[in-house]
């Protein structure tokens, strides 16, 4: 009798300890829900304490998505990228592949002037830059600086990465491109800050499987040029007539990139959104006073 008295003792307390264990869960449930709103308010209190806009710098846009993660209210965000290369390199049909059509004509208009060009899919917004050859010499100094600058203000508050296509050595296309020059050229266009956010895509590359076959069969010292830009390369095939899978996989390639760039540096900010921010708040400090001006008045 003492032995069942012992082990209903021993139920009673396994069942006591039981229901602690739910009430512990029950209050770690009510913590985090109030907590989910907690945050939706200290947020923005965070941001007006650090001052951080999102557009100001780096490590505004680092901290944003930080917050945003903290909220529960991070999404898919838009990506904005700008595609630079020789005309005939496959700049133009990459960003065909990216947008998700098959344009084979482009405008004259296009040759000479930065177009953007937009769509969404999978709930992301995709921002995509195609630029006429200013790292190279067809065009003068003045249309090359002009669109360089023009691609920065059709991606502000800045472009998240730089597709730099290339052409791979070899190729039957017969596009005159120095990969070195390129990306140097980049480097004079945007600045030293820039190296961070290039992405290397080398194209016309059909009969090699992988990068390292082609840096090995490169006479030109592709390497050398790669080992410029602080991003690794992507070797994409991107002929005509690829089947819409393949399409669909380069894209979701490049797009993952440019996430993870993203994730990490945040949009590249140059010196024209800098200049451009504080005449916003020049002229927005200018307008508040002459606007109080003319309510006193009234």
């Amino acid at each position: 009798m003492s032995a069942l008295w012992g082990w209903v003792g021993r139920l009673v307390g396994t069942l006591r300890g039981i229901r602690s264990v739910f009430r512990c869960l029950s209050r770690m449930w009510r913590f985090m829900v109030a907590s989910s709103s907690y945050f939706k308010w200290v947020v923005p209190i965070i941001r007006i304490i650090t001052g951080s806009s999102g557009e100001g710098s780096q490590s505004d846009s680092r901290l944003n998505n930080i917050l945003d993660l903290i909220s529960g209210t991070s999404k898919k965000s838009d990506l904005r990228l700008v595609l630079l290369g020789p005309r005939g390199g496959g700049r133009t049909s990459l960003a065909n592949t990216l947008i998700g059509t098959s344009e084979t004509n482009t405008s004259m208009e296009a040759l000479n002037q930065s177009i953007s060009r937009c769509t969404t899919m999978n709930g992301r917004e995709l921002t995509v830059i195609d630029t006429p050859d200013i790292l190279g010499s067809s065009l003068g100094s003045y249309i090359r600086a002009r669109e360089a600058l023009r691609s920065l203000q059709l991606t502000s508050p800045g472009p998240h990465a730089f597709l730099l296509v290339i052409q791979a050595p070899g190729s039957s296309m017969g596009v005159n491109q120095d990969p070195i020059q390129a990306i140097q050229s980049t480097l004079e266009l945007f600045g030293e800050g820039v190296t961070g956010y290039i992405i290397p895509v080398i194209t016309h590359a059909d009969h090699l499987k992988t990068l390292d076959q082609l840096l090995e069969a490169d006479p030109r010292n592709l390497k050398r040029a790669l080992s410029l830009c602080e991003q690794r390369a992507e070797l994409v095939d991107n002929r005509p007539g690829l089947p819409p899978e393949e399409r669909s996989s380069l894209y979701s390639c490049l797009v993952e990139r440019v996430i993870e760039l993203k994730e990490v540096r945040g949009h590249f900010i140059h010196e024209l959104q800098r200049r451009e921010d504080d005449l916003r708040e020049k002229l927005l400090t200018d307008m508040s006073s002459a606007l109080a001006t003319k309510l006193g008045r009234m």
